[in-house]
């Protein structure tokens, strides 16, 4: 069911027809107990791994029109219609919008997430309407197009719309008229000149896939998810002052005044990647902007080659490619960035044992965390010495930072986020007062006529008790007290991480429940009035008894790291700067 060919298996599958069996569905154990994950055509999915949950899949069918005047006509789409089907009926119809669109694999639901686009139209261009199952509350509703947020091969839907709403229906908006209206795009420009007459739908329609065809594999022969990346947008400074003196031909088309997108496929063949091949995964010859499954391709094949192709375009170019295809990968790579308190270790003028320690083990930044899951990368706090910790581990990308309370060694860092948002706001997930107090702190980034290069940052609010999500993924918040502080730790699948705690309300716990890895504060084994001590992180992991479970946020007293680590249970571990924690 995915189109690059490469075999996984989803512990659970159901397929649904109508909205009321999607309803009975939602209504169940196994919807409620298992990570959930709907897909349509399975055109823009690689499985990292076999799937343990529910996979969801749309069979609702029919297509409906409706004449609003002489000009326009609406068409309502279920989703698990197949877009090329839909195009069909529009030719067939006699109704104009669609053919530039002609031959795009998937099915009509994922049409609207994922805002497809070829030769000069997006499907954003005739939606007029999104209706959705919102998973959260059990009702459906209906999305304007403005209400969608789409751009460039983006929506709201993958975006905080991501695990929450499933697509029912599309409404598109379409005119009436045979003959085909947007040829401006290159190769269709050239095709009306040289038929010396405007084509109709039909003829665009079989010219872009025509077109397509040459350009990119069939997937029922070689496997693959069509366009892998997206095309990159930089700064026109940046174009001008750093990418034109490596290469005065590289192309670009022109975004706003202050912003150019770069072809993607040009970097990766002018990068030398041309038919570059890592185990049976191929840059494809004919089209660089696509990765090829030649056959016996692993899922391990085509990531390691992604990762190869961005860190070559980066080196030779200094742009960072996206991926559009969705990595389903439910395992989870944490990094502690920092494990230190708030004056990190060693202490400046502190002349005890630890702080003069020449263990690598004993030196700690201020205390942040880098979780790997999803295909996202996330942060967790914005500590002081973030650039320090970005440039160690060689941090290029960000999808969202959670930021757990506003002490200024967890939120010091903001400012250095500002390379992160070359293609647009860094979203910051916070409570209340958190939004507020940045608001005054770092009045300069949200300022309504910021100074040019302050980052670019978009505060969403949390309430600190309900699940939400990033991209798809549940991010479920812990509510705790930092002494008389209420704050926020956060739990990502079957693992959790709380900072700066004192103590964790008996209705929290019950979230903590059935972890594999807990990552704690324990400041030092003497009482403090606001953080844990190593005493109380301890009674509290033996309640919950994950699998496994580290410390963290130590100051000085805490002792040497050698002799913490033989302290503790045989299951519990002192985390350190640099420590990779992994969960399968």
């Amino acid at each position: 069911m995915t189109t690059f060919g490469i075999p996984a298996k989803a512990a659970i599958f159901a397929e649904y027809s109508s909205l009321k069996e999607l309803s009975e569905i939602y209504k169940t154990d196994v919807f409620r107990d298992n990570e959930v994950l709907h897909i349509g055509g399975g055109s823009n999915l690689l499985f990292a791994h076999d799937f343990n949950g529910l996979v969801l899949h749309s069979a609702m069918k029919g297509i409906s029109r409706y004449d609003k005047d002489e000009d326009t006509a609406f068409a309502i789409v279920a989703s698990g219609e197949k877009w090329i089907d839909f195009v069909e009926w529009c030719i067939n119809e006699g109704l104009q919008g669609a053919e530039n669109l002609a031959g795009i694999p998937g099915e009509t639901g994922a049409s609207a997430v994922q805002n497809v686009g070829a030769y000069g139209v997006e499907a954003k261009d005739i939606i007029h309407n999104v209706e959705c199952f919102d998973t959260l509350t059990g009702t459906t509703i209906t999305f304007s197009n403005n209400e969608c947020r789409f751009a460039y091969r983006d929506s709201m839907f993958k975006h905080e719309g991501k695990g929450r709403y499933i697509v029912l229906r599309v409404s598109f908006r379409l005119r009436k008229s045979t003959e085909a209206r947007n040829l401006e795009y290159g190769p269709l420009k050239k095709f009306a000149e040289d038929l010396g007459h405007i084509p109709s739908i039909r003829e665009t329609a079989d010219e872009v896939t025509r077109i397509r065809a040459s350009k990119l594999p069939d997937p029922s022969v070689t496997g693959s998810a069509g366009s892998f990346f997206k095309n990159p947008v930089v700064s026109t400074y940046f174009y001008n002052d750093e990418m034109v003196c490596k290469d005065p031909d590289i192309p670009f088309y022109k975004v706003d005044d202050h912003r150019v997108k770069i072809p993607a496929g040009w970097l990766i063949e002018h990068a030398g990647l041309k038919g570059y091949r890592i185990g049976g995964a191929q840059v494809y010859p004919q089209q660089c902007l696509v990765i090829a499954n030649t056959g016996d391709a692993t899922a391990e094949d085509v990531i390691n080659l992604s990762r190869h192709v961005v860190d070559t375009v980066r080196r030779k170019y200094g742009v960072v490619l996206q991926p559009e295809v969705n990595f389903i990968d439910t395992s989870i790579e944490i990094t502690i960035l920092g494990s230190g308190t708030s004056k990190g270790v060693p202490e400046v003028a502190c002349a005890c044992r630890v702080c003069r320690s020449d263990s690598q083990f004993d030196k700690r930044l201020r205390t942040s965390a880098l979780v790997r899951t999803h295909g996202l990368d996330i942060l967790i706090d914005a500590s002081p010495d973030f650039r320090q910790q970005a440039l160690s581990h060689d941090i290029f990308h960000l999808d969202a930072v959670l930021i757990t309370h506003s002490h200024y060694d967890h939120v010091g860092g903001i400012d250095d986020l500002r390379p992160f948002c070359a293609e647009g706001a860094v979203s910051l997930y916070m409570k209340e007062d958190v939004h507020n107090d940045l608001g005054k702190r770092l009045d300069y980034c949200f300022r309504e006529n910021p100074y040019p290069g302050v980052p670019t940052l978009k505060r969403i609010i949390i309430d600190g008790s309900s699940t939400f999500f990033i991209n798809g993924l549940k991010i479920i918040p812990i509510n705790v007290m930092h002494g008389k502080l209420p704050i926020v730790g956060y739990r990502i699948g079957d693992f959790a991480y709380i900072t700066d705690a004192k103590s964790i309300p008996e209705e929290e716990m019950t979230k903590l429940e059935g972890l594999k890895v807990l990552v704690i504060n324990a400041l030092r084994h003497r009482h403090h009035f606001a953080h844990m001590s190593v005493e109380e992180s301890l009674d509290i992991i033996d309640r919950l008894k994950p699998q496994d479970a580290y410390l963290t946020h130590f100051n000085h007293e805490i002792g040497l790291h050698s002799e913490l680590e033989k302290e503790l249970p045989e299951n519990v571990h002192p985390c350190f700067d640099g420590l990779k924690i992994h969960l399968s």
